[in-house]
């Protein structure tokens, strides 16, 4: 997607075209689907939330179900960068997964616990997803898991995470834990009991 300094789209407005900013429309449609969920966001809330007539809403986005998509991609490439920046500077396999583990804690308490996570609320209605959104989120949460089971994989190798640990199950275990970890956050979980639950894990692990 086309950043904000480069795409602007046009709304009518008493009678004269004038220019929205398309990553504040994706931004506010982002926290409405991640406080509500796809289904219980109604075109009238979006159209209401971003002060856009529902006629403009359709000219850029063509339906609800293609801005959900554009919301869906963009709150999980920015998750994503925000987490490699955190890992970048990390050598073994232990101190990413420690890391790791501590960013989805970390998003799981206060008011962005409270917030929610999308790819945990589209899970949520993911039999009521059209087929190629549903697989779109069933290929996020595969990623995911890949990347720990190659974390723990590598901790293996460079001696840091337990040989006893198979990767394949010890990642399931993982991704369970932080897509859990999401859900808990919207019951306003302290950050103490988010982080303790990742030390603990974290001793599992060795």
């Amino acid at each position: 997607m086309e950043s904000a300094s480069k795409k602007t789209i046009s709304k009518a407005s008493a009678g004269r075209p004038r220019g929205f900013n398309i990553d504040d429309v994706v931004a506010t449609a982002t926290l409405m689907f991640r406080e509500r969920g796809f289904h219980a966001t109604s075109v009238g809330d979006l159209s209401a939330a971003t002060g856009l007539a529902v006629g403009s809403l359709y000219k850029a986005f063509k339906d609800k179900g293609a801005l959900f998509r554009v919301v869906f991609d963009t709150y999980v490439a920015t998750r994503n960068r925000e987490l490699e920046c955190l890992l970048a500077d990390k050598e073994y396999a232990r101190e990413k997964l420690e890391t790791l583990l501590h960013f989805y804690a970390r998003s799981s308490q206060g008011k962005e616990g409270r917030c929610g996570c999308l790819v945990v609320a589209s899970v949520a209605v993911l039999s009521t997803l059209d087929d190629d959104m549903a697989r779109h989120v069933r290929a996020t949460l595969h990623r995911i898991e890949a990347r720990l089971r190659q974390l723990v994989r590598q901790g293996h190798l460079d001696g840091s995470v337990g040989q006893h640990l198979d990767a394949r199950s010890t990642a399931s275990c993982l991704l369970a834990m932080i897509q859990g970890f999401r859900v808990l956050g919207k019951t306003g979980r302290s950050a103490r009991e988010m982080h303790g639950a990742v030390d603990q894990v974290m001793r599992l692990l060795a």
